[in-house]
């Protein structure tokens, strides 16, 4: 009996030759993808980046020269430690080129509509997102964050237009939140304004102020709030695509 079953298990483990075969050129396909994008984004990057090739060859040098230098003491050996350096460095300079076609991205996308909104799906951690709780046909918008530090309103657009938005919006939210905090951030490069590229990080620094009960207990309060979405597209606008269309359409839904 138990030989009939392990046989069993071993006939669903193996692959046929067909299977193996796809299945090694599904993974080639998927590295050919990834480096497809690595290198669109490189392209893109380097466009608006004047300095990145020179960054990252420093960052190689300075990964890779010392890490070189350190095995060369320890195994006395010219060869043996040139591997280990080489990865070093490609690992570093892969980490600036990540940080630098980040900040990239967030300087084309800044001033655009739905920026803010496509940043903060990336925020990390337990938040409850609505994004255009308040808005106008200009295509300014708030939208709502709810976490442990309390609630936050983020206003992106025009600040003379967002502001009072911001204040509306504090209002009603205020009704249903009770003694947790609300904390109100317009996005830009005024003062008292947060960059885009900073916005994740500033809303990570704010203090928790509330259990994970209390979090669950005020979303579903909010929940009932009945904002009218504002229309807004999903992440920034690609470059030259026209706004009166879409002011139009936005006119006609508020």
């Amino acid at each position: 009996m138990a030989q009939s079953t392990g046989a069993k298990r071993n006939s669903k483990v193996k692959l046929s030759k067909a299977e193996k075969k796809a299945a090694r050129a599904q993974r080639r396909q998927s590295r050919r993808d990834s480096f497809k994008q690595m290198r669109q984004a490189f392209t893109l990057t380097r466009k608006s980046d004047a300095r990145l090739v020179p960054y990252l060859i420093i960052a190689f040098v300075l990964a890779a020269v010392p890490l070189y230098l350190l095995a060369f003491l320890i195994t006395d050996s010219v060869w043996l430690p040139i591997l280990p350096a080489i990865m070093f460095g490609l690992l570093a300079a892969m980490f600036v080129f990540s940080r630098r076609a980040q900040s990239s991205a967030y300087r084309q996308a800044e001033g655009q509509a739905g920026a803010a909104a496509y940043v903060l799906g990336q925020l990390r951690g337990d938040w409850r997102k609505t994004d255009a709780v308040a808005g106008t046909p200009q295509l300014d918008a708030v939208h709502r964050l709810l976490g442990r530090p309390g609630v936050v309103l983020i206003g992106e657009g025009a600040p003379q237009r967002v502001k009072p938005l911001l204040a509306q919006e504090k209002k009603r939210v205020a009704r249903l939140a009770g003694d947790a905090p609300i904390y109100d951030v317009v996005v830009g490069r005024g003062e008292g304004e947060v960059p885009l590229g900073k916005l994740n990080t500033h809303l990570m620094k704010l203090p928790r102020n509330l259990s994970k009960e209390q979090v669950v207990a005020l979303d579903r309060r909010l929940s009932a709030l009945g904002a009218q979405r504002a229309p807004l597209p999903q992440g920034p606008m690609p470059g030259g695509v026209k706004m009166r269309s879409i002011q139009r359409a936005a006119r006609r839904r508020s």
